[in-house]
This record gives C-alpha cells, structure tokens and sequence, in this order.
C-alpha cells in the first residue's frame, strides 16, 4: 500500500526558509506525478506546486511563484518542496499528493487524488 510521509515543517521567521521532505513507500514513485498543497486554517486547500514524473515540468500557483521551488529524487522516492522569502500567509499545514494525472495535481477535484500524505505544518512568525 502506497504511504507519503512528510517531513521538515516548523517555525519560521517571515524571511527564513524551509525545506519539506515527501518520501513515497509502497509504490513505484516514478510512475507518479507529484504534487504540493496547503490547508491554511478555515480555508479550503489549495494546490502549491506540482511536477511530473521525471522532474521535466513544474508548476507553480501564483502566491509562491518566484520564492518556492518543487523538485523530485525518484531514486529516494521523494519530492522536495524549497520555500524562501517565507511570508506569515504561508502559514499552513502542508500536504504531499501524489497521482497519475498531472492535471489532477493542478486543476482536482482533490478527491480524486491517488494518495495523501498526512500533512506537515508550517508556522511563519511575523
């Protein structure tokens, strides 16, 4: 059974930088595109980034273009997510996804979704 893990969130001064950690077991990861999605409390959750299988196309949503980067090591099964200039409305828990869609990944519905991981939560201080 395919399980994501994700790894890496935690407190953060608006500025800093947080790396995030997805490790896929169960499955064969490079046959998944990838993705990234927040859940910021009382609002519903939206896409961050995506990528495709072999790491050849990535995107973005808008409030993080420039300042996140998604990337993938598929031999360790795992998608990164590099976030910089952190901004206190970046505060949210962090969710890896993985399907065979990529436009699943980017456009849902998210319960359509293959896997989820469990979350991981991001605090940005101001």
């Amino acid at each position: 059974q395919v399980q994501l893990v994700e790894s890496g969130g935690g407190l953060v001064q608006a500025g800093g930088s947080l790396r995030l950690s997805c490790a896929m077991s169960g499955g064969t990861f490079y046959s998944y595109h990838m993705g990234w999605f927040r859940q910021a409390p009382g609002k519903e959750r939206e896409s961050v980034a995506s990528i495709t299988w072999n790491g050849g196309i990535t995107y973005y949503g808008d409030s993080v273009k420039g300042r996140f980067t998604i990337s993938r090591d598929n031999a360790k099964n795992t998608v990164y997510l590099q976030m910089n200039s952190l901004k206190p409305e970046d505060t949210a828990i962090y969710y890896c996804a993985a399907d065979g869609s990529i436009r699943t990944l980017r456009s849902g519905p998210l319960s359509n979704m293959d896997y989820w991981g469990k979350g991981t939560l991001v605090t940005v201080s101001s």
